[in-house]
């Protein structure tokens, strides 16, 4: 078989098992089922990215969402005690609303594919294709080489940012037991055990019941 023509039949397979997999996940009223069709989709779209040669794209699909995110919606999904009545009340309200913002979803990203292909001459070859190297490797070599100091830069805005929600969310609560664990390393089974020695006991016999006394 062609090459070609093989990682065609490849490309609509995942297509088609991505679409199905989306639809599942609106569709589906067991919201764990719906989860794992998340799970798939995702799954399914990092396979496409890389028939598309963006191998970064995949693993960070797999390794973030797939692998971390997805499971801990998966979790917190099982634990949680939804009402699933209650969840699917109005839905048919708001389905001509969620249609039309499908729609326009739909018309954006059709004139993206379509600005793309008229400016494909201005914006050039693939960089990664150009110089032989790997989607991954070129992006690599690209953000800590040429971009380094932006990629630094944010990477230090995001740690502010992740260490300002901390202190937002930081609340003092009084009687809360804290842990210190250079204490709990100290920590002897003298102190923290008595041994203490008693006589042992025996038990009393038994006394014999005293017996009745009668009259002549």
């Amino acid at each position: 078989m062609d090459p070609s023509v093989f990682q065609l039949v490849c490309f609509y397979a995942f297509a088609a098992v991505t679409v199905v997999a989306a639809l599942g996940v609106i569709s589906l009223r067991n919201t764990v089922h719906a989860v794992l069709a998340l799970v798939l989709t995702f799954f399914s779209t990092a396979c496409i990215w890389l028939l598309a040669e963006a191998e970064f794209l995949a693993i960070a699909l797999i390794v973030v969402y797939v692998g971390a995110v997805m499971v801990l919606f998966l979790f917190v999904v099982m634990m949680l005690d939804i009402n699933q009545e209650r969840v699917r009340e109005g839905f048919i309200k708001y389905l001509p609303v969620g249609i039309i913002v499908a729609l326009v979803m739909l018309g954006e990203m059709l004139a993206l594919i379509g600005v793309r292909a008229m400016h494909q001459a201005v914006m050039g070859a693939d960089p990664a294709a150009a110089v032989g190297m790997s989607n991954t490797e070129w992006l690599g070599h690209a953000l800590y080489t040429q971009f380094l100091l932006p990629f630094e830069i944010a990477a230090l805005i995001l740690t502010v940012g992740v260490v300002a929600a901390v202190v937002l969310t930081l609340r003092h609560r009084t009687g809360v037991r804290h842990q210190q664990a250079s204490q709990q390393v100290r920590v002897k089974a003298a102190s923290r055990i008595r041994v203490v020695k008693m006589a042992a006991e025996v038990p009393a016999a038994p006394q014999a019941e005293p017996g009745k006394e009668t009259t002549p």
